[in-house]
């Protein structure tokens, strides 16, 4: 679990709650992508606690076109975000395309999102470029309350930029899957330690690794785990680990981040503000108050 201070969590619980009564409001209006965009760009704000004004930009021109959100902190993109209207379904295609724009503009991490749903993706830079889903999220459905939630937030933040959180929460996922255990299971060391307790267990009985290899790759584990790009990479993974042992992890100080500037007043409204202020109306305007007839 991520070390998130104080004043994050606060905002997480004063933000989503907000944020989920205005993306009910759009999905119910079935709003188009440009108002979709706008309301991204203030939960990036008030939610994840990058400036909306110097952090949050549409202005990224990648190969002659504009991506829909770039993060930017100090002169670097830390996220590229594709948006699609609220009413359209992520699909495959959607992902290619976000991570296409990384890609050629050299950012690791994309986020696509329809404001509901949030998937975020690590991009591995090799031949052919490949792409990783690191963690995926239905924004209507957060408890802001929740420590599992506010970790899936904190990848997203500000703040945990600084705290390597995002890296942290990548190596884990890469770390701990069905793909890696399943790839430790046949791993030698762990077959030797399953062959001792075999014998044990059948009174020393003659039991040899290899025939306890082949029970737990036929038998025991699915086909799945063992085959595929996934299995593979799980496969190098433990492979490299028994080759150079375990490293220590790495320790991290908290670094005092910098204060950004107060944001100038905007002189329009905000698509947010507009959507509350549209519903409190229409709310309004539903329940009249009705006069009580004199006696």
């Amino acid at each position: 679990m991520a070390n998130i201070p104080n004043k994050v969590i606060e905002r997480f619980v004063k933000g989503v709650p907000r944020f989920q009564k205005v993306l009910k409001i759009a999905k119910d209006r079935d709003v188009n992508e440009s108002d979709t965009v706008a309301v991204l760009n203030d939960i990036c704000g008030d939610v994840f606690g990058y400036d909306k004004y110097l952090e949050v930009t549409s202005e990224l021109a990648i190969r002659g076109t504009y991506c829909d959100l770039a993060l930017k902190v100090e002169d670097k993109v830390q996220f590229l975000v594709e948006a699609k209207a609220i009413g359209v379904e992520l699909k495959d295609t959607h992902v290619k395309q976000a991570c296409d724009y990384g890609a050629n503009l050299g950012v690791q991490w994309i986020v696509l999102t329809n404001g509901v749903e949030w998937r975020v993706y690590r991009i591995r830079f090799e031949q052919p470029i490949n792409f990783d889903l690191v963690c995926t999220f239905e924004f209507l459905a957060l408890n802001p309350r929740s420590e599992k939630d506010q970790e899936l937030l904190f990848l997203l933040a500000k703040e945990g930029l600084s705290r390597n959180a995002r890296e942290d929460f990548y190596d884990r996922v890469q770390s701990v899957n069905r793909y890696v255990i399943g790839n430790l299971l046949l791993a030698e060391p762990v077959l030797s330690v399953l062959r001792r307790e075999l014998k044990k267990l059948a009174d020393g009985m003659r039991i040899d690794v290899a025939e306890v290899e082949q029970i737990v790759k036929t038998e025991v584990l699915k086909r799945e785990i063992l085959e595929g790009d996934e299995a593979a990479a799980a496969q190098a993974r433990v492979n490299k680990f028994y080759r150079k042992g375990a490293t220590p992890r790495r320790t991290k100080t908290e670094q005092q981040e910098p204060q950004p500037p107060p944001a100038p007043a905007s002189p329009e409204e905000s698509v947010t503000d507009r959507l509350l202020r549209e519903a409190e109306e229409q709310e309004a305007n539903s329940n009249p108050i009705q006069a009580t007839p004199e006696g």
